[in-house]
């Protein structure tokens, strides 16, 4: 003889407990996944705070930047810098396909050779349009001659373009370039390069413009993200509470067999 399943068992039966695990799980999952995205969000708008608050600090000289090769360059970074030196022009390169109010161009960079010992820096000078009838044209330049002075300030490393296959660098180097590190540069050009780049800031001059777009700390993704994580829970827990409770409701109600 068959055993008699009541109406609730058949309601609260082992699919209705291994669905009930399922959402709880996924729910935990999403939700601890926003939670992380908030985190990290958090934690980038505490370091956008003190890249600002960089910002207001006394103005760095050469001789300063020397300790990014004891120290490291983090506790540098964002700070204005005012630099005197001597531009080594040869040494200019020309990082293609890089972008300025929407038009494309060249970021050209040049190392300044500080006085004394106190070694070259890498400087981003600023922005320069492309010649797209003759595409391996350079742009027109002016590299001044004898000390000048720049302001700018300090970052960690050009910033890089994703390419397909690492790009030429080293000797005999194109100077158009993807992408740009200060490792294989320095030994390109045997020059005694400072851990660290300079960005050059003030009106355009020299042939170059520099309106270099805000550094995005990129607070906003991780609120999508989070915003992302968070509706995934809520509608794994809407159509767990839809299909296992709302949709059973009249079979609830119904009446049974006489």
């Amino acid at each position: 003889m068959d055993p008699i399943i009541s109406p609730a068992q058949a309601r609260f039966g082992w699919r209705f407990w291994l669905l009930t695990l399922a959402a709880l799980v996924a729910m935990a999952v999403t939700a601890t996944l926003g939670a992380w995205q908030l985190s990290r969000a958090a934690q980038k708008q505490a370091l956008q705070a003190m890249l600002v608050a960089r910002e207001q600090m006394p103005v760095l000289v050469g001789r300063d930047l020397e300790r990014a090769r004891v120290g490291g360059v983090a506790a540098l970074l964002q700070r204005n810098v005012q630099l005197q030196g001597q531009w080594v022009p040869q040494a200019t390169v020309f990082l293609d396909n890089r972008q300025m109010q929407g038009r494309p161009g060249f970021w050209v960079l040049t190392p300044l050779r500080l006085p004394g010992e106190q070694g070259v820096v890498l400087v981003q000078r600023g922005w320069a349009p492309r010649d797209f009838q003759e595409r391996t044209r350079l742009p027109d330049v002016v590299t001044p001659a004898g000390n000048v002075q720049i302001h700018g300030h300090v970052a960690a490393a050009v910033a890089r373009l994703y390419e397909f296959a690492p790009a030429g660098e080293g000797e005999g180097a194109s100077r158009i370039r993807q992408n740009l590190t200060l490792a294989a540069y320095g030994a390109e050009t045997g020059l005694p390069l400072l851990p660290l780049v300079v960005v050059q800031t003030g009106g355009a001059s020299d042939g170059l413009q520099r309106d270099w777009a805000p550094a995005d700390s990129g607070v906003d993704k991780h609120y999508g993200y989070a915003f992302q994580w968070f509706g995934l829970s809520g509608l794994v827990f809407i159509l767990y509470v839809w299909f296992q409770f709302v949709r059973r409701l009249p079979s609830l109600g119904g009446k049974s067999d006489a």
